[in-house]
């Protein structure tokens, strides 16, 4: 019994605890009750049987468990007559609640951990912390920080949500592109962590990458909107590349130099199917072209059998379509343009973006300069670019590759 109630745990553990935050409207009191809740089932269903539906049960229990645990904090009869008729008005308004469209208190979860009112750090701990479920150690390992700094937010942000009354709750349709669109971005962030960490010892860090995808298909399974897909697909294509992007020793290897027959097929294939299912629905987001230009690279045999032309379309598309242009996507076209049309084109290019002041403390910027410097023989420039770089990365991998570059240039 043991062993099946931890796989019902595993399976349900999340939706349970996503209910009743919605139930109870705390997060701490939630995670207490939940955990009682199993403590019980452990018990109870050992003697008389697995209910015909655990995760009710589940909910059932732990509903009750919250409310003797806040009885026992009182410490008046009139306190308790209070929290009896709070703990019954709340279920009464998410009773209401759930007959709207979208009713997976998961997703609910999922807004209110990305609530606009909360910082980015915070939103961001509070999503792996209370939806993927990771510990504060695991958070703080991931953003190489301590696990106080990581508890303290999440505590702050959950003081936040209470004082402020943030309402468990998918957003209005009025509210919904903006709350979406904060959501998405926290996913985003938490790949891209993963995908190429920003500082330390390792390029990419698996972990992360694999939250942030079995969040966004979470959120695809409740809410098929295609700005979602295209942002799976785009995290998916991405993914699908992982393994091969450092050696065994931890040393990055470029795009152009990976052994593509290690790529996942089975991940770029969902990912061209998302791909698809996003363009079909007419509403293109900029998540859906990333992914296009990454479906692009995964149809390619080789770096020089790419069609760079077609990438270079579509990011003169995703450039066309942001209220204002993005400089880090600037520079990626410009790497697309000097692969389609010689390094001089794209070295204009990227030295118009560093001379107007953008982008002048990012160090991928110096490193694609420095590139094409070296591809055109102009080496002194190209050390000094390459040292720019260098003085800028904070990742280790990265500075390696920067320290070997520099040293092929004499």
């Amino acid at each position: 019994m043991r062993e099946f109630v931890g796989e019902i745990y595993i399976r349900e553990s999340r939706r349970v605890f996503s209910t009743l935050v919605r139930l109870l409207g705390d997060f701490d009191l939630a995670e207490e009750a939940m955990h009682e809740a199993f403590a019980v089932a452990l018990e109870q269903w050992q003697r008389y049987g697995v209910p015909a539906n655990p995760r009710t049960w589940l909910v059932s229990t732990a509903r009750f468990k919250a409310i003797d645990a806040l009885r026992r904090r009182s410490n008046s009869e009139q306190k308790q007559a209070a929290i009896a008729k709070r703990v019954d008005e709340l279920s009464s308004i998410n009773a209401e609640r759930a007959a709207q469209d979208i009713e997976d208190d998961r997703l609910r979860l999922v807004f209110t951990c990305c609530h606009p009112a909360l910082a980015p750090a915070a939103q961001i701990a509070m999503t792996l912390r209370e939806v993927c479920e990771l510990t504060t150690e695991q958070i703080a390992a991931a953003f190489l920080s301590t696990p106080t700094t990581i508890a303290q937010r999440i505590v702050r942000a959950k003081q936040k949500i209470r004082d402020a009354k943030i309402p468990f709750e998918v957003p209005s349709r009025d509210d919904f592109p903006d709350r979406l669109a904060s959501v998405l971005a926290v996913v985003y962030l938490v790949f891209n962590e993963g995908y190429s960490a920003s500082q330390g010892e390792s390029l990419t860090k698996a972990d992360l990458s694999a939250e942030a995808i079995r969040l966004a298909r979470l959120i695809v399974e409740l809410l098929p909107d295609p700005e979602v897909m295209g942002l799976l697909a785009l995290m998916l294509l991405h993914e699908s590349r992982r393994t091969v992007r450092t050696t065994p020793e931890g040393d990055l290897v470029l795009l152009e130099n990976q052994d593509r027959s290690r790529w996942d097929r089975e991940m770029i294939a969902e990912g061209k199917s998302m791909v698809e299912r996003s363009l079909a629905s007419g509403r293109v987001s900029a998540y859906t072209i990333q992914a296009a230009i990454s479906a692009v690279h995964a149809d390619s045999p080789s770096s020089a059998q790419t069609d760079w032309a077609q990438i270079v379309l579509l990011y003169d598309v995703l450039l066309r379509s942001a209220p204002s242009p993005s400089p880090v996507v600037e520079l990626n076209r410009a790497v697309a343009v000097a692969m389609r049309d010689g390094p001089e084109a794209g070295l204009v290019l990227i030295e118009a973006i560093l001379n107007r002041g953008d982008l002048s403390d990012y160090h991928l910027a110096h490193a694609a300069r420095a590139d094409l410097y070296r591809r055109l023989g102009r080496k002194q420039e190209a050390v000094a670019a390459y040292e720019r770089a260098l003085a800028l990365v904070q990742q280790e991998p990265e500075r390696r590759f920067l320290k070997k570059r520099l040293q092929e240039c004499g």
